[in-house]
């Protein structure tokens, strides 16, 4: 452990300094961590990093998952749900289907149960990745709400996959019968122990005396409590964070303050960071171990290789063939809910986007690292095989497709291609309506209040003018009390109009951080 502590304090370092890099390059930093990862693996004199598959499964997974549910907009999810259901479900068996056909008729000694676990396993694109992309160019706000969702889900319905690949492997036989109870209860099982310890947790917040540093600290537990409890039960640990942080979020100005909303965001936007980091450096530094245990089984080093990059180019072959298939089923059946273009031509590029942003990560890493030595007594061939594949795939999409997704949108000029409300209009509609909502409310309610006029003056002014009075001796306990009351109104409002209108979710939300700030504010005065 004390030979570890250096290297673990090296790889921070590292991870921040190489996502500033990243930034200055303007390029997704997980492609740079990978490399940071295989170059510094071959360092004679560093410790060798072995990967347990429970620590990347229960320290790593449910933190993820969980800001990735509180980040999403719950209404865009609602939305597109269609297409976010099939990517994240159907396009993922067809792509675990289509890896396991070709693995079946091309790798020696892959069965087709032996094909579904290395398709389960490299099928889920990682959205860290896709994220990490995103901040350097401009795309649709429908494209990108559909690739936060399906990231949400396809983790779940890969590992289940990859659960049930197992069975059939190990046992020799695949009963399905006791496959579709299985997968029936981890569904349902997954969905609904999450939705129970999220309310839950909910009510525990509401009912303790917490404060922000006690608030902040149960959000960081309540993840690994789903996660562990379902997967007690036999059920979807992934679906159970994802369906309780889901909840949560959408109810998290109901039992959450101001102040541990301000100071949660800063902390898990730093502790998400430094999580995602060492998962994509570790996964290059883990290199060596892996193709030691390939040489031990007599494969080549240059046919692995070859079967990487082979199932690399089915990955991305079946995602083009899914996107655009989605595409055309939701013209035919369901053409009210498809994205708006100006052009059929427009509309064309946009499954051409879909089909591009399926980079591996994280999850593809702990499910290989997942595959038991033996199981029930059955040795798993060609285990160190698909290790290698994984990384090789990892490595091949976060290189090829990481790095040639912004010169595609940019090329195609996709994100000027949909016919979407401008986001500084919508801003601006949004507070017009805040300021006379909120000035209505005052008029009404304090218009007839006579003692402390001067200071309904000054905020009426406030509001009227929305400027900031640079001496705050005016504000009393009283004036306090009636600010903040207004700040509680603008919330109402704009939860309101998040409900009953088309304005994006995530410009609501940056106002009522703002409203969340000045909260704070009139606090320490």
């Amino acid at each position: 452990m004390h030979n570890l502590f250096p290297l673990f304090i090296a790889m921070i370092t590292a991870i921040v300094l190489l996502e500033m890099l990243a930034t200055k390059l303007r390029v997704a930093y997980p492609i740079l961590l990978v490399l940071a990862g295989l170059i510094v693996s071959f360092i004679p004199t560093l410790p060798v990093v072995a990967i347990d598959p429970d620590v990347i499964f229960l320290i790593f997974l449910p933190p993820l998952l969980c800001e990735a549910a509180w980040s999403i907009s719950y209404k865009e999810m609602k939305k597109w749900w269609r297409i976010i259901g099939s990517f994240a479900f159907l396009v993922v068996f067809f792509t675990a289907l289509s890896v396991a056909v070709v693995a079946n008729h091309y790798i020696p000694g892959f069965t087709l149960a032996m094909g579904f676990l290395l398709g389960g396993i490299v099928s889920p694109p990682d959205a860290v990745s896709t994220g990490a992309i995103m901040k350097f160019v401009k795309v649709p706000k429908s494209t990108s709400a559909i690739l936060e969702g399906e990231s949400l889900l396809n983790d779940a319905s890969s590992l289940i996959i990859v659960r049930f690949a197992l069975i059939a492997v190990g046992m020799g036989q695949f009963v399905w019968q006791e496959a579709a109870v299985s997968f029936i209860w981890m569904l349902v099982g997954g969905v609904g122990i999450g939705v129970l310890l999220g309310w839950f947790f909910i009510q525990a917040h509401k009912r303790l005396p917490t404060d922000a540093p006690s608030d902040i600290a149960l959000t960081l537990i309540e993840p690994y409590f789903m996660y562990w409890i379902a997967e007690q039960f036999h059920s979807s640990g992934v679906l159970a964070v994802v369906a309780g942080s889901l909840l949560m979020s959408n109810q998290r100005l109901k039992f959450l303050n101001s102040t541990s909303r301000v100071r949660g965001l800063s902390v898990w936007e730093s502790f998400v960071f430094i999580l995602n980091g060492i998962v994509f450096f570790i996964i290059g530094l883990d290199l060596p171990e892996i193709v030691a245990g390939l040489r031990a089984n007599g494969t080549s080093l240059r046919e692995a290789i070859g079967y990487g990059l082979l199932v690399t180019a089915v990955l991305i072959f079946a995602r083009m063939i899914s996107a655009y298939a989605a595409m055309i089923a939701t013209l035919i059946f369901r053409p009210s809910v498809a994205p708006r273009a100006r052009s059929s031509k427009q509309r064309f590029f946009m499954p051409l986007l879909l089909g591009w942003t399926g980079m591996r990560g994280v999850v593809s890493l702990a499910a290989a690292l997942s595959i038991p030595l033996v199981m029930n007594g059955t040795v798993i061939p060609q285990r160190h095989l698909i290790l290698f594949i994984t990384f090789v795939v990892i490595l091949s999409t976060l290189l090829v497709q990481g790095l040639t997704l912004p010169y595609l949108i940019r090329r195609t000029g996709l994100s000027d291609f949909f016919s979407e409300e401008s986001e500084e209009v919508a801003k601006q509609q949004m507070k017009q309506g805040l300021k006379q909502h909120v000035y209505q409310f005052l008029r009404d309610k304090y218009e007839k209040e006579e003692h402390n006029r001067e200071a309904m003056e000054r905020i009426l002014k406030h509001w009227e003018e929305k400027v900031n009075a640079a001496d705050d001796s005016w504000m009393n306990e009283r004036t306090k009390v009636i600010f903040i009351e207004l700040l509680d109104v603008q919330r109402e409002y704009l939860e309101k109009l998040n409900s009953e209108s088309t304005i994006d979710e995530d410009i609501v939300r940056a106002q009522l951080y703002q409203i969340d700030l000045e909260e704070e504010r009139l606090r320490m005065i």
